[in-house]
């Protein structure tokens, strides 16, 4: 979306000022922050629209049509997230816009092998070049190694990135309300059904929340890392859980250093945690996955998902 169209979408005016009817009298950090949210996602955006570009030149949509119908059948992502306890999504992470380079992955596949073994139910897959240092070719490394579901991590803004997804193994894929108008949300959504994927819809605040509600989401990742200041409130979390409908499936995303902080979320509400930077910067990948998914089979957390 571009620049402007997606200030005015959140509420702001052309030169950056809050739009009438809401007080002059913030300070001006907010001002800051809204800047620097509108800047560090567009700055993504703009990457990933001409990385896009390239690649659809490269490979037409009909060609990825038929990738999709040879590729495996999708995976059951849902029952995962619905099995007992909190489940843990491992993920394939080299970089971040907030931390840098994280991690030298050269086999991403063994990497995930690892998280399997750990018992991972899902694994998430970076396939953003630019700032998050992944590849498609690392999902197809990752979908000819393991047997769990995938997620497609990227900043998804066309259907035809939800082919591309299909068509090199992915199950799942990552929806950001922030990045979407509403329209185009609801038809990703809708899209990605249609064509057996489940989409995880991410959201950051109450306005993105209902946004996500009202697209038909099944699955609400809630990602505690601030689009302005990239730093992370956990609080978040609890404070969106409390309002997302009986029904829905609730992700945690961002935060989790290690089993603490996965029961954190579990007492407020999670059914699931999105784990990565803690986990590619770890010695024993296998065995930090194996913790959390221990602490999430606590007896406390037990019982079946509605």
């Amino acid at each position: 979306m571009p620049v402007t169209r997606w200030i005015r979408y959140r509420g702001v005016s052309n030169n950056g000022t809050r739009a009438a009817g809401l007080r002059s009298s913030r300070k001006s950090s907010d001002a800051r922050g809204r800047a620097n949210r509108v800047s560090v996602l567009d700055e993504i955006l703009d990457g990933v629209r001409a990385d896009l570009a390239e690649r659809q030149r490269r490979v037409s949509l009909d060609h990825l049509k038929e990738m999709a119908r040879q590729a495996p059948s999708p995976r059951d992502a849902m029952a995962g997230l619905k099995a007992e306890g909190v489940s843990v999504i491992a993920e394939v992470k080299r970089a971040s816009p907030s931390k840098g380079q994280l991690a030298t992955i050269a086999d991403p596949a063994a990497l995930a092998a690892d998280y399997e073994a750990g018992g991972a139910k899902i694994i998430s897959v970076l396939t953003e070049e630019r700032r998050f240092g992944g590849s498609l070719d690392d999902l197809d490394a990752v979908r000819r190694t393991v047997q769990v579901p995938l997620l497609r991590k990227d900043f998804v803004v066309s259907s035809y990135q939800l082919w591309e997804a299909r068509a090199h193994g992915a199950d799942v894929v990552l929806l950001i309300v922030a990045a979407l108008e509403q329209s185009a949300l609801v038809s990703l959504v809708e899209r990605a059904i249609s064509i057996g994927m489940l989409p995880l819809v991410e959201v950051h605040d109450e306005p993105e929340l209902d946004r996500a509600i009202e697209a038909g989401a099944t699955v609400i990742g809630v990602n505690a890392r601030n689009l302005a200041t990239l730093k992370v409130d956990r609080g978040i979390f609890g404070r969106l859980a409390a309002r997302i409908p009986d029904g829905i499936v609730k992700v945690a995303e961002s935060g989790v250093r290690g089993p603490r902080d996965l029961l954190a979320y579990a007492a407020s509400g999670a059914d699931a945690v999105l784990v990565g930077e803690s986990l590619v910067t770890e010695k024993d990948p296998r065995c930090a996955v194996a913790d959390l998914v221990t602490a999430g089979s606590h007896p406390a957390l037990r019982g079946e998902k509605r």
